[in-house]
Formats: structure tokens, sequence, C-alpha cells
């Protein structure tokens, strides 16, 4: 029973690895050690004194151990600091220290940093430091917060940017904006239009109505990324291997315009995927390439400016694309053989690909998926679930 209740209060254990929770100390110490050291020598060189203030390392925590959180960000970390410290010195200078202002310099704080959308925690700390500081942070007045908190907030969150992008941690983490539709529509991406919506999302998190210390962005992911589990769970594991085409037609970076078009008309095919002499994929060019190169507003001289472009000019120098190299999308997105196919249709369904070459473990080109591919496996997949 005790042991029981007990649990009820413990934490859950928290996902970061070891590997995580190491890059986030070693973070940690460097940052501080480097704001206390730069602060040192731009504040008071001469000086004994630690500029260093103790609601940095709360700070620390939130930048190098949880730095996609909105609360982490840099006009949270510098905003939030310096707005508690103008409360806190206001407080303190029309009222006096004392427990009671203490409080109250907190309080307005949080209040102010709503307003200002700089919610940071370590700032409430940073106002309390104002109010019972002792004489040195009171003699200092403003200026305790114009020099000390700025510099040490506006130095740690430089530390963080280096550091956080030096291993592989995107910071600041900027809001995601939701990527335009391919065909410049109002409805919704095609992904979107079964299971939950950003709509749907926004409406819950209005009807949630607390602060939550993950960006909207990010909870959509993980929504997302548990919606593909589930689906595969359900559907089993079907790979770009199971349903890529293995005979793929290819050229290369020089081969004729004319070519590479009789090729896909006479095969049939959208798209072929640039090798170089390794067989490694350096491009892809679809017939849209063709008909964008060939005037594709241009309707009624569209056929005449295709032929033009299919036809060798037979010069040494030309300003008329004459190979495939001119014209295909270079390093085009791809997907390797173990690569789920759930994975792909975010792709081809929200992004506009049509056609994704697959990779083998040597990156070379091992086959193609199109559209076509992916919506027979699934509908397969489907299937095979109703049959069983």
């Amino acid at each position: 029973m005790t042991t029981s209740f007990l649990a009820r209060w413990l934490p859950q254990p928290n996902n970061g690895s070891r590997r995580e929770q190491l890059r986030a100390c070693a973070g940690a110490i460097c940052g501080l050690l480097l704001t206390g050291l730069i602060c040192h020598f731009l504040l008071a060189p001469d000086s004994a004194s630690v500029y260093l203030i103790a609601p940095m390392g709360a700070s620390a925590v939130l930048l190098f151990c949880l730095p996609a959180s909105p609360l982490a960000q840099p006009w949270s970390v510098v905003g939030g600091n310096v707005v508690s410290g103008l409360v806190g010195m206001a407080c303190v200078k029309w009222l006096g220290p004392s427990v009671g202002v203490a409080a109250l310099a907190a309080c307005l704080a949080i209040s102010a940093m709503f307003a200002l959308r700089c919610l940071h925690p370590p700032g409430g700390a940073v106002a309390l430091t104002t109010v019972v500081g002792g004489a040195s942070v009171h003699a200092a007045g403003f200026e305790f917060v114009f020099i000390t908190v700025l510099f040490n907030s506006a130095v740690l969150v430089a530390c963080a940017v280096l550091y956080n992008n030096l291993t592989g941690r995107r910071y600041p983490h900027i809001q995601q904006l939701v990527a335009p539709h391919p065909h410049a529509t109002r409805d919704e991406v095609p992904s979107n239009r079964l299971g939950f919506s950003p709509d749907d999302l926004d409406a819950v998190l209005r009807q949630h109505s607390e602060v939550l210390d993950i960006s909207r962005d990010d909870l959509q992911a993980i929504f997302l990324q548990t919606e593909m589990r589930a689906y595969q769970r359900r559907f089993g594991v079907v790979t770009c291997a199971d349903i890529m085409s293995k005979d793929v037609l290819s050229v290369e970076f020089g081969t004729p315009l004319d070519v590479a078009w009789r090729t896909m008309r006479e095969h049939d095919v959208g798209a072929l995927p640039v090798l170089n002499r390794a067989r490694r994929v350096i491009g892809i060019i679809t017939q849209t390439d063709f008909l964008r190169h060939g005037g594709l507003d241009d309707y009624q001289g569209m056929r005449q400016r295709l032929r033009g472009l299919l036809q060798r000019s037979g010069l040494s120098h030309s300003d008329k694309p004459e190979v495939v190299g001119q014209l295909m999308t270079p390093s085009p997105h791809t997907a390797r053989l173990g690569t789920p196919i759930i994975d792909l249709v975010p792709l081809m369904a929200d992004a506009g690909y049509h056609h994704i070459p697959i990779l083998d473990d040597e990156e070379r080109l091992a086959g193609i998926i199109s559209q076509s591919d992916l919506m027979a496996a699934l509908y397969a997949s489907r299937f095979a679930e109703e049959a069983a």
C-alpha cells in the first residue's frame, strides 16, 4: 500500500538517453563557464567579483537540457530575465526589501512575462534576486539589470546557440510554418484529410488552456509519428524494397534531351533518374521539366517550343539546353530499401513528389517508387486486412 502510494508521487523516467544526458551536462558547464569568464572580462576585469548570477544556473538547465522548449528560446531567456529584473528592481526601489515585496515582484514578473510572451521560469528567480540580493544589488539599481542580467542572459544564449547546433540540436527552435499546398488551394493537404488536422489540434489546445512546455509543431509531429506507428502495427511494415520497380530506366548527365524524351515516351514513364558512372543518383528528370522549359504557360506555342528544345543545335557552345544535366532536378529526394512505405506518404501526398529513387546500402540506385506504386501497395494492405 505504501509502495503504491509513493509510486504515484514519483516522476516517470525521462526519455533522454545517457548520451543526451552527458551532452546536456557538458553544455551546461561549458555555457556557464564561458558566460562567467566573458562577463567578468567585459564588465570588471580588475575586480574579484563573480559576474554570474544564480538564476543563470536554472536558465542553463532549459537551454542545454530542453533546447526545444518554448521556455528556452532566445526571447524567452533574454526578455524574461531582463523584464523580471526590471520589475523586481522597481518594486524594491518603491517599496523597499521585504518578503512581501519579493513575493509581489515574482508575481508581477510572471504577469509581465505572460504579457510579453517571454515566459521563462528563472525569471522569477531574477525578480527575487533583485529584491533579496542585498545592499550591493540595491546600490547598483537598474544598472544591475541592464548590465549584469542582460549580459549574463545574452552570452549564455549565444553559447547555447553555438553548442546546441554543434552537437546536432536545432536551436533556436523556430516554429515550423505549415508547408504550402502544392496546388495552391484552400484544401488541406491529403495526409491531413483523414485523422486529426492542425485545426483539430488548435481547438484542443485552446480547450486545454494550460501552458505546455512543448512547441505546437513538435506536438503535431509527435502525434503524426504516433499515427504512422499505429498504422504500421495494423498493416505490418511494408518497405520500399517490397514494392519498388527494380528494372529502372535511367540516363546520364550528358544524355541528349531528345534521347531522354523518347525513352520516357516509348516506355510510358514520367521520370528518369540521372546517374553518374558509379550508379549513384545525382538528379532526376521528369516530363514536367521538359514542359516547363518548353513553355508550359504558352499553350499555343508549346508544341513548337518543345520541338525546338528537343532538336539538337549541333553547336559546341549554345545557350539552349542540350543534355539532361541542364534540365534535371539535382540532388532529388531519395529513400532506402528498408524505409517503410508509410514514410513516403507525406512526401508524395503533401510535398508533391511523384517519383522517389530508392538507394541500396552503398548509395547506388536499386529501384524507384511512383505514386501509382504507393497507391497500389496501400490498397493491397487495406484489402489484406479486410480479408483477414
